[in-house]
């Protein structure tokens, strides 16, 4: 079915800046506010949910089995819903399943049994290493091999939920021994999440040309950072305690098939770049394994909420700066025989860009400190304070299709215990 021209007959859904058109139909758990009900899985359209037993689907309090189904299955649904919310004659029938937006809880959209985050963002690693390796900011092997760290799947939270600063041990460069207490460089990292869909066997390493069978779809994801901590314990296994106490995603996922008319080329291999090597290349994925997926970091304090001064943006970036496909990170993945699962989770890597206010964390923005950024009312922010919400947006446009948008990942930052 050609989805380009089609409207919906929920009329929210027509709005240009609505992040829910017919064209998108991310996929949520959900259930209505203060009811004792059990979660249970829907579809995104417009500024409602339509509950997916309404077309004959009982998923219970995750997506992991409709995740397992595999492309054929969300093909099939997808073309069910199509036409669900599409023909008119349907309305009356279909209408009785929705629920407001506002008036649900969201959850989130599957259990996650592994984590893993990449380092994709080249820009990011690039502007990140020239603060501590002036002379070689690029590691040799960031070229060669996606770079990531197995994450914490039972701290990945979704949308809305708080952040506790966390305690940590740091060291001051002058101090003789280090300390124990809240971290005082906390951060955050735009970044992507790949929800695994179908899996594959302990020992049986997933090719690249058959890399995106096994993507569900993709979710915002903001990778909490303690920098301070950070740098203390990253000597020499890297990330740990900096990283696992929090990673917020957003509660809907937008399916590949959603995305495919905002595919692009991967990045460009320039100069004395090395061609990947052959488990990690396939033409037609450095031909359109990309997506031109826009995301963006809002920060307000608790000041601006009392004022009613509306989020100030931070970043602005891009998926199409990451240096590595989604493709190749599962390829990467899976090459030493891992097993991925359904409701696996792969982040992206913080996404950054060349121009101004295109860096995805304030460790860039601020120079690690040393600038701070001016907030609307006066205030300044060098790290995150207590009491302000990191709020995360993502958006897809392309000329002559409809636009559509990933929803929210925010959270608001509590005191250290």
């Amino acid at each position: 079915m050609q989805t380009h021209r089609l409207k919906s007959w929920v009329e929210s859904a027509n709005e240009p800046a609505s992040d829910f058109p017919i064209q998108n139909l991310p996929f949520g758990v959900f259930r209505r506010k203060g009811a004792k009900e059990a979660p249970r899985g829907g579809v995104a359209i417009g500024d409602q949910i339509l509950d997916l037993a309404a077309v004959g689907l009982k998923t219970g309090a995750n997506l992991n089995k409709l995740a397992a189904a595999g492309r054929p299955g969300w093909r099939q649904l997808r073309q069910v819903l199509l036409l669900a919310l599409s023909d008119k004659t349907k309305a009356k029938r279909f209408s009785r399943s929705l629920v407001p937006m506002n008036k649900a809880e969201l959850f989130l959209p599957v259990a996650i049994g592994d984590y893993s985050d990449f380092f994709t963002g080249i820009h990011h690693a690039l502007a990140a290493g020239r603060m501590f390796r002036p002379d070689n900011p690029l590691l040799p092997n960031y070229k060669w091999v996606p770079i990531g760290y197995h994450g914490r799947a039972s701290s990945v939270v979704v949308s809305g939920t708080p952040v506790v600063r966390p305690n940590g041990q740091t060291k001051a460069p002058e101090a003789a021994a280090p300390t124990l207490g809240p971290s005082r460089r906390l951060d955050y990292e735009v970044e992507l999440g790949f929800v695994i869909g179908p899996g594959n066997r302990l020992g049986q390493p997933v090719s690249i040309k058959h890399a995106l069978d096994h993507v569900f779809g993709v979710v915002l994801l903001n990778d909490w950072s303690a920098r301070d901590i950070q740098a203390w314990e990253s000597q020499p296994l890297g990330p740990f305690l900096a990283k696992s106490f929090a990673t917020t995603v957003s509660p809907w996922i937008v399916t590949l098939e959603a995305l495919a008319p905002f595919r692009c080329p991967a990045f460009p291999r320039i100069g004395e770049d090395p061609r990947p090597l052959p488990h990690l290349t396939d033409e037609a994925d450095q031909r359109k394994g990309g997506y031109a997926i826009g995301t963006e970091m809002y920060l307000q304090s608790a000041q601006m909420r009392a004022r009613k001064v509306a989020p100030a943006r931070l970043s602005r970036c891009s998926f199409r700066d990451a240096y590595w496909t989604p493709a190749q990170i599962v390829a990467h993945q899976t090459s030493n025989g891992c097993n991925l699962q359904p409701g696996d989770l792969l982040g992206s890597g913080t996404l950054s860009g060349t121009e101004p206010g295109s860096a995805g964390s304030l460790l860039e923005l601020t120079q690690g400190g040393k600038a701070p950024l001016q907030l609307p009312g006066g205030e300044t922010r060098a790290f995150i304070a207590d009491g302000d919400e990191l709020i995360q947006r993502g958006r897809c446009e392309a000329e002559g299709v409809v636009a559509i948008g990933f929803g929210e990942a925010s959270g608001i930052v509590r005191p250290a215990p």
